[in-house]
C-alpha cells in the first residue's frame, strides 16, 4: 500500500489520537480495568477481564503504531477505523443497558458518547491521510 502525503495538521491529529490511544491502553491494563468490564456486553462470549486485557493490549498498539508508523499510516487508520467499528457494540450496549462508567451516569450522556464513535472513524482515516489514499485508488 502506497502512502499518501498529509499536511501538517493531519500530523498533529494523527499523534493526538495516537497519544488518547496509548492513554486509553494503558487505562484498559491499569487503573480502568474494572470500568472497562462494565462495558463489555454480556453477549460475548469471552471472559470480560481478558476482553479488556485484549483490547488495551491493541489501543496501545494502535496508539504506538499512529504515533512512530507514519510511513504505514494509511494501513493504521484504516485498521483503527474498523477497530472503533468494531467495539462500538460496546458502547451501544453500554446504552442500552444503562452501565454507569466514565462518569457517564445518564441515558442522555451515553447516548451523546454514542455519537463520538463516527468522529473517531473519521478522524482516524483523515489525519492518516487514509481518505485521500482511497479517493485516488478507487476514484482516479
Amino acid at each position: 500500500m502506497q502512502n499518501t502525503n498529509t499536511s501538517m495538521a493531519q500530523n498533529i491529529f494523527r499523534v493526538i489520537l495516537g497519544l488518547f490511544m496509548l492513554l486509553a491502553g494503558i487505562g484498559h491494563l491499569t487503573f480502568q480495568r474494572a470500568e472497562f468490564q462494565a462495558q463489555v456486553p454480556q453477549w460475548v462470549p469471552l471472559d470480560k477481564d481478558f476482553v479488556v486485557l485484549l483490547s488495551g493490549i491493541l489501543e496501545v498498539a494502535f496508539g504506538l503504531a499512529m504515533v512512530f508508523l507514519a510511513r504505514q499510516k494509511v494501513w493504521v487508520g484504516m485498521a483503527l477505523a474498523l477497530f472503533y467499528v468494531l467495539i462500538f457494540p460496546g458502547n451501544i450496549a453500554q446504552y442500552l443497558n444503562r452501565v454507569y462508567a466514565f462518569g457517564l451516569n445518564t441515558d442522555r450522556a451515553r447516548l451523546i458518547r454514542l455519537f463520538f464513535q463516527p468522529v473517531l472513524v473519521l478522524w482516524a482515516l483523515w489525519s492518516t491521510g487514509s481518505i485521500a489514499w482511497a479517493k485516488k485508488r478507487w476514484i482516479s
